[in-house]
């Protein structure tokens, strides 16, 4: 083996053979059973950020575990065509490129564009997958547009739409006036804003006053524009001030229209004046007071959010309403919403009815695509009516056939499905899934799976012109069918016999609501076993934290903390990183700030340090449901983990290659070392084994952590040295063949955490152990075997250590040469202990440098040492010509001057009254342990200098 670990030399040429060899793919043996684990498909216009490195590192962990435990495992993998985010790209490409927009193409030829981009540029984040060294089965990749999962789709909207499960009506949603499309609230970004709030006086109708003698109201809103679309003004119903007025009306300004006064308990009375003006089709809370109180709804606004010529007036319905005026002041028809808010709040106080205007804070809603403020307004829209959807999910998790890890994300499941809405699948975009829905001239509607099914269920003749719904599905609805459509829904497919329900679902919170709950309400809805009975698309749902920066801060590019965890794999230098970071900054502020941050930050740029070492540290961090702070000080310590582990790998080739290593037979005579590292081997495994079961990936790594580095590399080798050095043949043989073996299964447990550096050790090994196979990933992975647990061996090698632990301990407190040998007094000897020193004098006095080991007899007078306890037992080194007491009492001496001096300053601050009067409690207590910490130090340090009198007496 080479003497340095370098990762860049192994991973990419290793992952390149593994896949070609077709490692990755199901085995076909279920005997040991079947498992599955869906990735979550990321966007086509993506690229690997953490939060990918995060989730796909547990999830190839767990494949690559139950893989090696063998099960017939399959982790599929594919990308979601993500709507709006590719349209958007594209159409940019398209503007400058070309200088045109799609509509410029038509629908046809832009879709070309689509396609033509997806297969060309799309598709990155698969491949950054790979060196992250993720085992999925790339030959079964799938697109949420493929052939397969849009029959899917088509398959599930036309069955729901049978059903009565979808429909379609004009409802209040999300609209966002640049792209000109219906959003789902997870792609609406709401803002801090410092805005105003604008008093307005509403006229009474007739002869109706206030209780306090006025003739109108004051109402308060953040949106004066909205006001030419009031129905109503509300007020509470206990709220004694407007009693008398429920049930009156108050004459609109500027549009003149009369609206009544209703009594509602959504309005807090003591905020404001206690009166809510009630614009229900631009208001999400509007929208449903408006329907308790079946208040007719003005739509004033186009699709591009400018107040129009005439409103459209619906009933609670969605119907049209021809009953009620529609006019509006045609001052404002045509004016863009903001700059008709300005004019609006002009006219309100030319009138005399602008009260006042207060600073108010409040969240904007932005789309987090387009950047421009959204607009609830009521449009056409395609809908699922998910009621009876959600009653049978909700009793699966209820029930326990579905589990959340952590379990506390049930609730927030629960909360969400046991207050559901219905969900609007339809966006006015191009690039998607296009509702199979069509339109005769006369407005009918037909839905089928294409055309001529539509003419032939509705004997429809070729003369009748029909024209196919121009919306598309929003991405979440093919996304909701993952883990059946990809396994060949709606054939009954044997993968789908074999895969599902699926095992593990890996994901954020934050998508609980938009895809977790409506993946288990559609798979219930479609997918049934061999009884009847509903299948649920996975068993468990494990959610993870956020990847935040070392800071606690949100990455972001805004924020231009976001790292790529390829950089980290494979290092970046520093132009080239703030380059990433900045490069494609809009405003040059902004790029100035982040290149600032980043120079200081990283000196450098980002050394490599493999995808070993990254994965390792992910799962290290990975604490249950918990957001996770990034600290590249641990990936450091991780690569170190990786070196650690490499050169105690070359440490066993060296001493076992070309070597009797016990597989050919022979006398075998294993030493305390060798059963105790292969007794404690099991317990980390049944260690290990728990941890991973239980979702603790943090504890899987600590446990082999705490293994691999501080019990094999730091204690066993070292403990075998005696042997090697000097062993009978007998030991040689039993020791080099505990080296091979321990190391060899310790390859196994650790490769579903560090699967390239474990490969490449495990080929030279392999032969060692004994052991054949083309590859660490298909082999066995390690069984607890408790015949093999030696609790004795535990307990005696662990006094080994810790007096080993005490000699040095001592070697360190008097600044002895590790290379020095000492002579060991042993006071208090059991007979526990006396057996022990006597099987295990080799280990001591070659580990611990000792000349001798002396046991006293009882009430034995012992000379001037040092001391250090093993149990009860006293383990004493002589003094006397260890050290230069003169040359230790002076250094003494400086080390009391310097805490005198320290102690001192502390103490002059803690008796000044004006600090203590000023500064924090918790300062103030940092102050006084600080001086506590200091004044311990005196003490020891007097007494040490005590001691070495004694010597010099």
């Amino acid at each position: 083996m080479d003497k340095t670990y370098n990762p860049q030399s192994i991973e990419q040429a290793l992952y390149k053979a593994w896949e070609e060899k077709g490692y990755f793919k199901p085995s076909g043996d279920s005997s040991n059973g079947n498992y599955s684990i869906m990735i979550p498909p990321p966007n086509v216009t993506g690229s690997l950020h953490m939060g990918h490195a995060f989730q796909d590192t547990i999830m190839d962990t767990l494949i690559r575990y139950q893989r090696m435990k063998g099960k017939n495992t399959l982790w599929q993998v594919g990308t979601d065509h993500a709507g709006i985010a590719t349209q958007m790209l594209v159409e940019r490409k398209l503007e400058a490129e070309e200088g045109k927009s799609r509509h410029d193409l038509g629908r046809d030829a832009f879709m070309e564009k689509v396609w033509e981009w997806k297969n060309q540029s799309g598709g990155t984040i698969t491949k950054q997958l790979r060196r992250m060294g993720a085992s999925v089965d790339w030959d079964r990749e799938r697109f949420t547009m493929d052939e397969g999962l849009s029959k899917a789709v088509q398959e599930v909207f036309v069955r729901l739409y049978k059903d009565n499960l979808i429909y379609r009506g004009k409802r209040l949603v999300n609209w966002d006036p640049k792209l000109h499309t219906a959003i789902s609230d997870l792609e609406v970004e709401n803002k801090e804003k410092q805005g105003s709030m604008w008093h307005f006086r509403y006229p009474l109708a007739g002869d109706a006053l206030t209780a306090d003698g006025k003739d109108y109201l004051v109402v308060a809103t953040t949106r004066p524009e909205t006001m030419l679309g009031d129905s109503a003004v509300a007020v509470h119903p206990e709220d004694e001030r407007y009693a008398s007025l429920i049930g009156k009306e108050i004459i609109l300004p500027l549009v003149n229209r009369r609206i009544p006064v209703v009594a509602d308990e959504y309005v807090d009375r003591e905020f404001g004046t206690g009166c809510v003006k009630i614009t229900p089709a631009h208001d999400f809370n509007d929208y449903e007071v408006g329907k308790r109180h079946s208040l007719p709804m003005f739509n004033i606004m186009t699709l591009n959010a400018d107040i129009r010529a005439t409103a459209e007036v619906l009933n609670t319905d969605g119907s049209q309403n021809t009953e009620l005026d529609n006019s509006l002041p045609s001052e404002y028809a045509g004016m863009e919403r903001f700059a008709a808010r300005k004019a609006i709040v002009e006219a309100f106080d030319a009138l005399g009815l602008l009260e006042k205007i207060e600073p108010h804070s409040l969240k904007v809603p932005y789309g987090d695509r387009s950047g421009v403020v959204i607009e609830p307004l009521l449009t056409d829209q395609w809908y699922v009516a998910v009621k009876s959807l959600a009653e049978p999910a909700i009793k699966a998790v209820e029930d326990g056939d579905i589990k959340f890890v952590p379990q506390q994300y049930e609730n927030m499941y629960f909360s969400w499905m046991r207050d559901i809405q219905d969900w609007c699948i339809s966006r006015q975009l191009w690039w998607g899934h296009r509702i199979p829905a069509w339109y005769d001239d006369a407005g009918n509607v037909y839905v089928g799976r294409n055309e001529a099914e539509v003419r032939s269920e509705n004997n429809l003749s070729a003369d009748i012109a029909l024209r196919q719904d121009n919306d598309v599905l929003d991405t979440w609805f093919s996304s909701a069918l993952w883990t059946f459509s990809t396994l060949g829904w709606p054939e009954n497919t044997e993968d789908l016999k074999l895969f599902h329900p699926s095992d593990v679902l890996v994901t954020g919170f934050d998508i609980i609501f938009f895809w977790v709950a409506r993946m288990i309400m559609m798979t219930m809805h479609f997918i049934k076993d061999e009884n009847g009975k509903s299948q649920v698309p996975f068993k468990t749902v494990y959610v993870t934290g956020l990847i935040r920066d070392e800071q606690g801060n949100k990455m972001s590019k805004s924020k231009g903390n976001v790292l790529d965890p390829l950089d980290m794999i494979d290092g970046i230098d520093l132009e080239s990183l703030v380059q990433k970071r900045t490069g494609n900054m809009m405003q040059p502020q902004l790029a100035a700030k982040i290149e600032k941050s980043t120079r200081k930050e990283f000196a450098e740029g980002i050394e490599a340090h493999g995808t070993d070492a990254l994965r390792f540290t992910l799962a290290a961090m990975a604490s249950t449901g918990r957001d996770i702070n990034w600290d590249m000080k641990r990936l450091d310590g991780y690569r170190s983990f990786c070196n650690k582990l490499w050169n105690a790998s070359r440490y066993v080739l060296m001493n076992t290659e070309e070597q009797d290593c016990g597989q050919a037979g022979g006398e075998m005579t294993l030493s305390l070392a060798d059963r105790w590292i292969i007794s404690l081997f099991n317990e980390t495994v049944k260690t290990f084994d728990d941890h991973i079961n239980a979702f603790r990936f943090d504890l899987a790594a600590n446990t082999l952590y705490e293994f691999t580095w501080n019990q094999f590399c730091d204690w066993y080798l070292e403990l075998t040295k005696p042997v090697l050095n000097s062993g009978t043949e007998a030991e040689l043989r039993g020791t080099r063949h505990t080296l091979v073996t321990v190391l060899e299964q310790l390859l196994r447990l650790m490769h579903p955490l560090t699967p390239y550096i474990t490969e490449t050790i495990w080929h030279r090994v392999k032969p060692l152990a004994g052991v054949e196979g083309e590859t660490l990933m298909l082999m066995p992975f390690p069984e607890y075997q408790a015949d093999k647990v030696d609790i004795e061996a535990q307990a005696d090698l662990e006094w080994v250590k810790q007096v080993i632990v005490a000699v040095r301990n001592i070697r360190a407190e008097l600044n002895i040469a590790p290379s020095k040998p000492l002579n060991a007094l042993l006071k208090d000897v059991s007979e526990k202990d006396a057996a022990r020193l006597n099987a295990n004098r080799t280990f001591l006095a070659s580990l611990a440098k000792l000349e001798s080991i002396t046991v006293l007899a009882e009430g034995e007078a012992a000379p001037m040492s040092t001391t250090q306890l093993v149990g009860e037992m006293e383990l004493l080194i002589p003094m006397a010509g260890l050290i230069d007491v003169a040359a230790e009492m002076a250094r003494i001496d400086k080390q009391l001057e310097k805490l005198a001096q320290e102690a001192g300053r502390i103490e002059k601050k803690l008796s000044n009254e004006g600090f203590v009067a000023k500064a924090p409690a918790d300062v103030i207590e940092k102050e006084r342990a600080k001086l506590a910490d200091y004044q311990r130090d005196q003490e020891k340090l007097t007494e040490q200098k005590a001691e070495l009198a004694k010597l010099e007496a």
